[in-house]
């Protein structure tokens, strides 16, 4: 039944304000119990697919894609102020931002170890984030550092780091004067999937993003999983 429910907002026979089918209408209409009825609308209410507003019913909310400008991440920002690339983007379009963190020392998957240059006893401090916009989980962030660098940091301590962790590198001595971007499209895992509560057949976008300093030396990487139709990533290049 939820499933039913869902897909009809996502392809758009229920937009954003419309009302869904009473409990009644939907027992009616597809031959299930009141409470299976029920219980499909509280799932779409915790997945943050609709609203219930007295006297009105079960309201499909707004969905849309938020706007991700790359390029910005490392621009300069005003003496004191503290802002978070993601998090300010969600905010600047009005929207609410929380996230989940947890931190891991390990010995990272080979792709990132390489990306990170790091030698065969080296390890990394990943800080993973699910990061969600008005209560809806929007997409994974996973950003690795060589331990060698972030260790005894507020990097590698559990807790969101306000002004960012690229101020933190930049602290110590290690600020990022070039990134590299690779963007893939591909099918979720399962883990994905459930973490981000997608839909069967919803593509992500996998974002990668590494940072080198001064010496040309990788600091981080960054990968971050976009459901598809939640995100938009604009890029503007100046041309000379």
């Amino acid at each position: 039944m939820a499933a039913i429910l869902r897909q009809a907002i996502y392809s758009g026979v229920y937009r954003p304000g419309d009302v869904l089918p009473t409990e009644e209408k939907l027992q009616e209409q597809y031959g299930v119990s009141r409470n299976t009825a029920r219980n499909a609308l509280t799932m779409l209410l915790n997945e943050g697919l609709i609203t219930r507003t007295p006297r009105i019913g079960s309201v499909v909310r707004e969905r849309r894609a938020l706007l991700i400008h790359p390029q910005r991440e490392l621009e300069p920002q005003p003496e004191g102020e503290i802002r978070e690339a993601f998090a300010t983007a969600v905010q600047a379009e009005g929207r609410g931002f929380s996230q989940d963190i947890t931190i891991q020392i390990l010995r990272p998957e080979d792709e990132i170890a390489s990306r990170l240059e790091l030698g065969d006893e080296e390890f990394a401090v990943v800080r993973r984030r699910l990061r969600f916009v008005d209560g809806q989980p929007y997409n994974t962030n996973d950003s690795y550092f060589p331990e060698r660098i972030v260790a005894g940091s507020e990097i590698a301590r559990p807790g969101d780091i306000r002004r960012g962790a690229n101020r933190v590198l930049e602290e110590l001595g290690h600020k990022q004067v070039r990134v590299v971007d690779d963007i893939q499209g591909r099918m979720p895992t399962h883990l994905e999937s459930e973490q981000l509560k997608l839909d069967v057949g919803t593509p992500v976008l996998v974002y990668t993003r590494v940072g080198f300093d001064a010496g040309d030396t990788p600091v981080r990487v960054a990968v971050s999983v976009f459901p598809a139709d939640k995100h938009l990533i604009r890029y503007e290049l100046g041309l000379s």
